[in-house]
């Protein structure tokens, strides 16, 4: 099972155990305890905390979105990186060959790292598959230019091979950037705290424990959504492989020809 799942599960797991112990506490108080004074007391406080884990939450999907987004953007960056240094390298002529088939080599592996059939084995940071953009780039460097127009192509494709480089290791680097546990943590405590309070007061009917479980529910999955969101990759919801996939095939189908008019 999915780990955001999971995590989704304990949260709801939280917020009901948070009302139910709101329930019990309410049967063993005294009557005293439970005034219309009381209630509005905390009403007040818990609205507080109300109005902190909804900002906090919010502020963590909308981080989690904007993530998400730039991840997507990488990757599709990423591909068209690709496409770039394979038509420059189509225009440079036949003596680039062996790099547009190292470089197709390099597009098929980064397309099964980071979206593989099996979710759970994603690799952003592979270094086999780094170590065959680095002998395309070996093999550019032991072109030799004709003229000054395949020197500008070469500098070009030299240009773009350090691009899809760097892009790789921005990749890597999103290793890890996630909301810290414990942060996560502290919000569901006070979301476990604010359902506790409307258990303390809430009428003993099938109306309101339906009530309680489906906002439990909405909650918990808002939380599994920006975790989930954070991975960007192997997750239930992952950014599209279709840039990825077009290039890889772009590229096994471009002719294998000497010079692109």
């Amino acid at each position: 099972m999915n780990n955001t799942v999971v995590i989704g599960l304990i949260v709801l797991g939280a917020l009901l155990a948070g009302a139910f112990a709101g329930v019990k506490v309410r049967d063993r108080l005294p009557k005293h305890h439970l005034t219309d004074e009381t209630k509005s007391l905390v009403s007040m406080s818990t609205a507080v905390v109300a109005t902190l884990s909804a900002l906090v939450l919010g502020l963590l999907i909308s981080n989690a979105n904007t993530r998400f987004t730039r991840l997507g953007g990488e990757v599709t960056g990423l591909s068209a990186q690709i496409l770039r240094l394979d038509h420059v390298l189509r225009r440079y002529g036949a003596d680039a060959e062996p790099a547009r088939n190292m470089l197709l080599q390099y597009a098929e592996h980064k397309a099964a790292d980071l979206f593989p059939s099996d979710r759970a084995d994603v690799h952003l940071s592979n270094p086999a598959t780094y170590e065959l953009l680095q002998r395309a780039e070996d093999m550019l460097l032991t072109l030799k230019p004709a003229n000054p127009r395949d020197q500008w192509w070469l500098t070009q494709a030299m240009t773009l091979a350090a691009k899809i480089g760097d892009t790789r290791w921005l990749l890597a680097q999103q290793i890890g950037q996630g909301t810290p546990k414990a942060f996560v943590a502290l919000l569901v405590f006070w979301l476990a705290l604010l359902f506790a309070s409307f258990g303390l007061f809430a009428p003993p009917n099938l109306t309101s424990a339906v009530t309680l479980m489906l906002c439990a529910l909405a909650v918990a999955g808002a939380v599994a959504m920006f975790l989930e969101l954070e991975q960007g990759f192997g997750g239930l919801v992952r950014i599209s492989p279709e840039p990825m996939r077009q290039a890889v095939e772009t590229l096994q189908t471009e002719p294998s020809n000497q010079n692109a008019p």
